[in-house]
């Protein structure tokens, strides 16, 4: 767990149907957690379906990492209430990323694996790892634990270290 595998920009995109923590919508806003790195989105008032489109940047070092993150209600006066958390194994995108410079996928786009729903993720629908003109991207949609309802759509990609040979 010494060397960086690379960076690893978390683009938060949006929610969908999250839960109502205040009189009638929520205040929701994100932390995501990397290992001992954490990020937070800004808060988006009155709403259950938001739309944040942030990236957030962590250095990944550990090959059997897992992204977690938290979606919270923003209080004024009182603590943030909870809205959920969800989980993600970062070890597909890796061994795909791994996988690219075997192949040498380097220019257009490319599907390389398909991650599904199982009772080790919190992957909502089938979600796809591709490389996109030498980047390995996945988009993916997480549903949130602990919550009536809620789902957070996500876009990860995986840069080499820089000094990395193609």
């Amino acid at each position: 767990m010494g060397e960086p595998l690379g960076l690893l920009q978390v683009t938060v995109i949006r929610g969908k149907k999250l839960a109502i923590r205040d009189f009638k919508s929520s205040d929701p806003y994100v932390i995501v957690k990397l290992g001992n790195e954490s990020a937070k989105t800004k808060v988006i008032n009155n709403c259950l379906n938001p739309v944040w489109d942030e990236e957030l940047s962590f250095t990944l070092k550990d090959p059997a990492a897992v992204l977690a993150l938290e979606v919270f209600d923003k209080d004024r006066f009182k603590s943030d209430d909870k809205m959920g958390h969800a989980t993600l194994s970062l070890q597909p995108l890796i061994s795909v990323a791994r996988l690219r410079h075997v192949v040498r996928v380097s220019s257009g786009e490319t599907t390389l694996r398909k991650v599904v729903p199982d009772s080790d993720n919190c992957v909502s629908r089938e979600s796809t790892i591709s490389c996109i003109d030498g980047e390995v991207v996945q988009s993916v949609w997480l549903k949130l634990c602990a919550v009536e309802s809620g789902e957070i759509e996500l876009k990860i990609k995986l840069i080499d270290p820089p000094g990395t040979k193609e």
